[in-house]
């Protein structure tokens, strides 16, 4: 048997939690599936047999997808939040989430296909706006509100006008 962490992160899903916990896993690092669990008996979503919950580590983050059903949908108001250092691992990320069926907002943001939402967050960007150079990081804060997908050379740029 599996050891269940002591606090994870239960994400919601109607139906398909272990293809999408499988997508997570094939796409970020210290990610995997770490058990699938079918439901004993009939429930309101599903039938005995199906998936009703899978274990998984996205991000060295212990999650539980539940397969609930359509009652409840994902917003903004929760997300991942990745660090990335390159423009090549900012891209990499983005594209396979937007690519495989997802969503592109603005300022780091996109939903994947599931409606999760992930901030594709360059580092460099994050030292920017943080700034104790309050104008450096308002330059910084500025061009981030034009992108969709951080460019951090344009971030460089504003910075260093």
């Amino acid at each position: 048997m599996n050891s269940i962490a002591a606090n994870r992160v239960c994400l919601w899903y109607d139906g398909e939690a272990q293809t999408a916990a499988e997508f997570y896993a094939r796409t970020f690092p210290d990610s995997e599936v770490t058990a699938v669990h079918h439901a004993p008996a009939d429930y309101p979503a599903g039938k005995a047999g199906d998936v009703l919950t899978v274990d998984f580590v996205v991000l060295g983050i212990p999650c539980l997808g539940l397969n609930g059903g359509p009652v409840f949908r994902h917003n903004e108001s929760f997300s991942f939040q990745v660090a990335t250092q390159t423009q090549e691992e900012t891209d990499r990320y983005w594209n396979a989430i937007v690519d495989n069926g997802g969503e592109e907002s603005a300022c780091g943001w996109c939903k994947d296909k599931w409606g999760i939402s992930w901030q594709i967050t360059p580092v460099a960007l994050t030292r920017a706006v943080t700034s104790e150079d309050a104008a450096l990081a308002k330059r910084a804060f500025e061009a981030m509100l034009t992108m969709k997908k951080i460019d951090i050379a344009a971030i460089e740029a504003a910075v260093n006008s």
